[in-house]
């Protein structure tokens, strides 16, 4: 039997979304006089542990959460000084004039921060607020009334051994039941998946589109060092008809936060996106800033990027979709944490309006799918809602038309804009049989500027228990090396940006295996997302397992 725990609202995530929703139940109770009992579980070791973004953040929804957040001492020290944006080839860097850029991608007025420790500050208040927050327990189990609507959600077990088996420190998951269940899992979320089949959410809208997101945190020369410069990119090493760019923050204490990103749409299964990013870092522009540094941090995330069409139904009996688990990403501003905070407090003011009225949370929060379509966030969403889709004509002419859409709702001219462009197909369904795709041979990391996977995942302090079951599933265990290595040379031995997924043959070459090392698990999500078969499944480790990201 397990335990229960009763609260008004259950928050699944604490990211910026789920602290925001948290922090505003607790605000808005206290205007009314009124008790909430609010809890977040988060899967990560602590808050922030689990978080990866670049991060440039736009503080318009934390301007409204809490508008006396720098006498509070948030972390968000370096504001935008200098603003770049380059097309690369492999040997240029040409620089697009600033007159140039859509007013939209400016960042003046933002910050570059590390958005784990913003959520670790954002913890705090929540906490002296009185919100309850569990880190280390995964939501692994959703629960429900007789009627089909949302009860809440069950913990993972503890201490269950490889095969199943009950182990001597085996302890049951907890039942947290809520009058309202929020779900911010972020990108992929495994229960927001669950829910969208369940109630049918994503019927009548677009296929979500992904991209894999790599960052670095380096410490360098001080010389080269500039407080407050925004670095993005676009080009090389990526071909016209593979979409991705980069970004470079200058943060406080002498350190960098470089990434890169890769949209999951591409089409050569011999593409390494991890390599992609490591190639790129010996580019003329970038080498020298890194030169004489050291890196002290690594992690890769999935982020959404369907933008506005791919956006499910938001509210179903007794919860709702909060943040990156329904992909409030603006893909052109690289941005969705303002989006994320947006919509958490926006969930909360429908939960607690609902509360208030008397409500046991079986209904649906239909204010708070009306609330975002009156919202800023849906129409910072709506201004950029066919730059993503036009990438289909390629790189170039795809963000020639991604400005030209820009600049015409900066302009006030968005009526001559009325229509609006689909994504056709997931991104599993992108790419073409290996055997008619060109072979990319890239070149050796060097161990100064560029790095193997394996070196890479120890900076990331990601650790399983290895006697637990594996969390990454398969439906088929014979589709591997049945269908997708003969297919598609088996992509997941590439996509993956910790070399979790390994083809292994007898030295005479014979008799492949498909070997699964979850241990290195960053839970980027990328397998669930990229998979040709679609065969492998992403389920919660045991909690407080994955990556430790410190300052990323």
């Amino acid at each position: 039997m397990r335990d229960s725990m009763q609260y008004d609202v259950v928050i699944v995530g604490g990211g910026p979304a789920g602290l925001a929703a948290a922090i505003r139940l607790k605000q808005l109770a206290a205007e009314h006089g009124a008790e909430l009992g609010v809890c977040i579980i988060e899967k990560g070791s602590e808050i922030g542990a689990h978080i990866l973004s670049g991060a440039v953040v736009d503080p318009v929804a934390l301007n409204e959460l809490i508008p006396d957040w720098k006498a509070k001492g948030a972390p968000l020290n370096t504001p935008v000084a200098d603003d770049r944006f380059y097309y690369l080839t492999e040997k240029r860097a040409l620089r697009v004039p600033a007159a140039l850029m859509p007013p939209l991608l400016s960042n003046h007025g933002c910050y570059a921060v590390s958005l784990g420790n913003l959520c670790r500050w954002l913890a705090q208040q929540a906490e002296a607020a009185g919100v309850e927050i569990y880190a280390g327990f995964a939501g692994a189990e959703l629960l429900f009334h007789e009627d089909g609507s949302v009860k809440g959600v069950a913990t993972g077990d503890m201490g269950v051994g490889k095969s199943g088996e009950h182990t001597d420190r085996y302890t049951p998951g907890v039942e947290l039941h809520g009058k309202y269940t929020l779900f911010a899992e972020g990108a992929r979320g495994s229960l927001s998946a669950q829910l969208m089949e369940r109630f049918h959410l994503r019927d009548g809208v677009d296929p979500q589109k992904y991209g894999i997101g790599f960052k670095e945190l380096w410490q360098i020369d001080p010389a080269r060092h500039k407080p407050g410069l925004v670095l993005h990119t676009m080009g090389w090493p990526l071909d016209d008809k593979t979409f991705g760019g980069s970004f470079m923050y200058h943060l406080e204490d002498n350190q960098v936060s470089i990434g890169f990103v890769v949209n999951l749409d591409y089409w050569n299964p011999h593409l390494s996106p991890f390599e992609e990013f490591q190639r790129f870092k010996h580019h003329p522009l970038v080498r020298p800033y890194l030169e004489g540094g050291k890196r002290v941090a690594y992690g890769a995330r999935a982020i959404n990027e369907g933008g506005l069409q791919s956006v499910p139904k938001l509210a179903f009996p007794g919860g709702a979709l909060i943040g990156c688990a329904a992909g409030f990403v603006n893909v052109p501003r690289i941005k969705g944490s303002h989006n994320a905070m947006k919509t958490g407090m926006l969930a909360a003011e429908a939960a607690f309006a609902r509360i208030a009225a008397g409500s046991e949370g079986h209904d649906v929060l239909e204010g708070y799918e009306s609330a975002f379509r009156a919202s800023w966030a849906w129409r910072d969403l709506w201004k950029v809602r066919n730059v993503k889709p036009g990438l289909r004509w390629g790189a170039r002419l795809g963000t020639l038309h991604g400005a030209l859409q820009m600049w015409l709702h900066y302009l006030g001219l968005g009526r001559l804009l009325p229509y609006t462009l689909h994504h056709r197909k997931p991104d599993h369904d992108s790419l073409t049989r290996a055997a008619e795709a060109p072979a990319i041979a890239y070149p050796r990391p060097d161990g100064v500027i560029s790095f193997d996977r394996l070196s890479s995942v120890y900076l990331s302090n990601t650790n399983h228990r290895e006697d637990q079951p594996s969390h990454l599933k398969l439906k088929d265990p014979a589709v591997p090396i049945a269908y997708t290595l003969p297919t598609y040379d088996e992509p997941a031995q590439r996509y993956c940006p910790a070399g979790v997924y390994e083809v292994v043959r007898d030295a005479d070459g014979a008799n492949p295996r498909f070997v699964i090392n979850f241990q290195n698990c960053v839970h980027c999500k990328t397998c669930d997302i990229k998979d040709p078969p679609q065969n492998i499944v992403w389920t919660v480790p045991e909690g407080g397992g994955g990556p430790n990201y410190p300052n990323m």
